[in-house]
């Protein structure tokens, strides 16, 4: 985000030539809609593609799958690959198969978890299964979110504004377990091992569990100013599964946690000017994050401070205090878009480039 880190518009590199394109390194898709869900695909022979979804006030909706032409610096639709969904998606995800091992796969949730077959002949994007995980109806309550497994794709973890999340086993389309894991909507989920998931909730807390021991949950955080303030997003690091961090509802501050001690945020990110909707860790690195929101800003941080000479809570505690004593952590890169930044994705394969989604434009910058 070098050339991005001047903060220019979001729309100033549509208008030069493809060689300028090139120099930005920022590429820009129009939809024709709304974008709210998005995602990288995984795949190591499917570089530069996206899934996009629609935000639109009625059943219909769109996902269409996207991919850069580094040649052109074009990012374009297959519209082979465009498919009406009901309801607008939540999250879109691809599968996390970087060695081609599966079928391609994409799940989307809103009413219910779909997973969807994309097909590089003629007859595009099929669905695969629909999973309610209500038993007691053909109903279930509203998907808010859900995350795949990539150390066993073949577990989907999904959380509902009816309490509760669901582990589902997609090879066999049944539910693996169900439980209520919070006393209100819950509002995210993110895998941080084979058997251990965390969610957040309107109840203002983040929830460990182990699947080795559903009866029990470990409550890493409880939202305190003012208290049960609801939690909306959840990143577990990928490198670094001590560390996750959390968005609390319109607030412009992202705290970060440190599993090992509970309650107490290892530091509480306050640069942004208006409420966080994404937050990514990098997924190469242990102690980078990007964070964007309705400021138009996308941030990335750098948080090494905060292991340095983790021997324990002393020096993480230290680096926290040190933080907060200077007036907070400053980001290292920030980058201005057109309009609020809703989605933030970091490409597991290709780890110098983000994506962001704000109005009806998918930008993809390089880090």
């Amino acid at each position: 985000m070098a050339g991005a880190a001047s903060g220019g518009g979001a729309d100033r590199d549509g208008e030069g030539s493809e060689e300028q394109q090139k120099r930005s390194e920022i590429y820009t898709y129009e939809a024709p809609w709304h974008i709210y869900a998005m995602n990288w695909s995984v795949r190591r022979d499917k570089k530069y593609r996206l899934a996009i979804a629609s935000l639109l006030e009625q059943l219909p909706n769109r996902v269409e799958i996207v991919q850069l032409d580094d040649s052109t610096g074009e990012i374009r639709s297959d519209p082979n690959l465009s498919f009406e969904h009901p309801y607008p998606p939540t999250k879109a995800m691809f599968v996390p198969d970087r060695e081609c091992l599966r079928p391609d796969l994409l799940a989307t949730s809103a009413d219910f978890l779909r997973i969807w077959r994309i097909n590089d002949d003629s007859t595009g994007v099929e669905q695969k299964a629909l999973l309610n995980g209500n038993r007691n109806s053909e109903f279930c309550g509203p998907l808010t979110s859900f995350d795949w497994n990539e150390a066993e794709p073949r577990r989907v973890g999904t959380s509902s504004i009816d309490t509760t999340c669901t582990i589902w086993d997609i090879d066999r389309e049944a539910v693996d377990t169900q439980l209520i894991a919070h006393d209100k909507e819950v509002y995210d989920i993110a895998w941080g091992g084979v058997g251990v998931f965390a969610s957040v909730s309107a109840d203002g807390s983040v929830r460990v569990f182990d699947l080795r021991d559903k009866e029990h949950s470990t409550i890493i955080y409880e939202s305190s100013d003012p208290p049960d303030t609801p939690l909306v997003r959840l990143g577990w690091n990928k490198q670094d599964p001590r560390y996750m961090a959390t968005i609390i509802m319109d607030s412009p501050k992202v705290v970060v946690l440190d599993i090992r001690y509970p309650t107490l945020p290892v530091v509480e990110l306050q640069r942004h000017q208006a409420s966080v909707n994404a937050i990514a860790w990098a997924p190469h690195s242990s102690c980078h994050i990007c964070t964007a929101g309705d400021d138009s800003q996308a941030l990335i941080w750098d948080l090494s401070s905060m292991g340095s000479g983790a021997g324990g809570s002393g020096a993480v505690q230290q680096a926290a205090a040190a933080a907060s004593a200077e007036g907070g952590l400053d980001p290292i890169l920030a980058y201005t878009a057109g309009a609020e930044i809703e989605q933030l994705q970091w490409s597991s394969t290709q780890p110098d480039w983000v994506a962001i989604a704000f109005s009806s434009k998918l930008q993809i910058l390089r880090v």
